[in-house]
């Protein structure tokens, strides 16, 4: 296959070539600016049909490599990554935001994840060996795999997705975000140099191409992570033809504080655990019910802590605070804070002072707030 520019050439990987998009181009915003970063291929239909049809074919002979050899070739594709770990950090910061210090922390999951995957074994399992009878479990893959990824940690889950799959012997067709396709691309690059044609392809869109990859007949099995109601619709589509199935979708995640918790050591991983990646994690911290004897003491600490971060571009060294991945998101982020101090609740922090450009949002304690507050009832994925 031939390379594409690392630096900024964007392109579908279908059949092991690099493709233009049919659909022209996708632009990438920087969502530390607002502004176009970056321009990928946008596939058709029709490519994802190609894809899927490439995958088909390259599926009987993968399937026939050895477990050894799908071990040895997934710690190459974990070298790769490697190799081009700063790129990568590089290219999660400017289309997805975070500092560049959890970008890098999120390529190394990658590389771990990778090795965790190569050295999985797959064990033939005895169900029954009697003088009669000998029963055994074998793994097979199921073929074609479709991995459909959001945009909030666009490189750990793509890996996630992708290498126990490969692994197990399955061929894979990714759909990353189309807010952040770009460490994705790279990654199904780097992943193209160490696998036969069409055991990877890679296509980029919106809505339709997802609904043409999890509903093709010839997908054997669809992973999502993503929101709950897009999950409903891939659900409902995958019972149509009995695909296998995994969704990994969103939560309202609640924590309890008792009276006998140490404050001071709690603060900050609580803090961390809500604030993560600006709050854009499904499994991040969304409620906080305090015993009272220990209310407004956390409530401050909380509160300092977050009027300390630093908000700014993740590229920046100083930036402890990265911005809302998108316009959308922002607004629905900002439209809940809203409501909710309209509703009574008080901001204890979020007051800081952010860039007027990007989708900047500091992160925000909101106490004294309503059970029946969209804030409390949604999920907000967001700070």
């Amino acid at each position: 296959m031939q390379q594409a520019n690392m630096l900024n050439e964007f392109k579908l990987i279908i059949g092991g070539q690099l493709c233009s998009g049919e659909q022209g181009e996708l632009e990438i915003i920087n969502p530390a600016t607002g502004i176009t970063a970056a321009r990928c291929a946008k596939a058709s239909v029709a490519q994802v049909n190609q894809a899927v049809s490439a995958a088909k074919q390259a599926s009987k002979a993968w399937q026939l490599v050895s477990h050894d050899e799908r071990k040895s070739i997934l710690n190459k594709i974990a070298d790769g990554i490697e190799k081009h770990a700063e790129m990568l950090a590089e290219l999660v910061v400017l289309e997805q935001g975070k500092p560049l210090a959890l970008a890098q922390m999120e390529v190394q999951g990658a590389i771990g994840w990778t090795r965790y995957a190569a050295s999985m074994d797959l064990p033939v399992e005895v169900i029954e060996d009697s003088e009669t009878k000998r029963i055994e479990r074998h793994r097979q893959p199921l073929g074609v795999v479709a991995s459909i990824t959001p945009w909030n940690w666009p490189l750990m889950i793509a890996v996630w997705h992708i290498m126990p799959a490969l692994r197990a012997g399955n061929v894979v067709i990714s759909k990353p975000s189309e807010y952040t396709p770009l460490s994705t691309l790279r990654l199904c690059e780097i992943i193209q140099q160490e696998v036969p044609a069409g055991v990877i392809s890679i296509v980029v869109g919106a809505v339709e191409i997802g609904e043409a990859l999890s509903s093709h007949p010839d997908v054997q099995k669809v992973v999502f992570t993503g929101s709950t109601r897009t999950g409903q619709h891939i659900m409902a589509g995958a019972a149509q033809q009995l695909k296998h199935l995994t969704l990994e979708l969103g939560g309202n995640d609640a924590g309890i504080v008792l009276p006998d918790a140490n404050i001071d050591e709690i603060a900050a991983k609580i803090f961390n655990m809500a604030f993560l990646n600006a709050g854009q994690t499904c499994a991040a911290l969304k409620r906080l019910y305090v015993h009272e004897s220990q209310y407004e003491a956390l409530s401050q600490k909380l509160a300092d802590i977050a009027n300390a971060q630093v908000v700014g571009d993740g590229m920046a060294s100083s930036t402890t605070f990265g911005p809302v991945q998108n316009q959308m998101q922002y607004n629905k982020v900002k439209a809940l804070i809203a409501e909710a101090i309209a509703q009574g609740a008080k901001a204890l922090s979020g007051q800081q002072q952010v860039p007027e450009q990007g989708y900047f949002i500091a992160p925000t304690i909101l106490t004294e707030v309503s059970d029946s507050c969209r804030v409390v009832q949604e999920e907000q994925f967001g700070p």
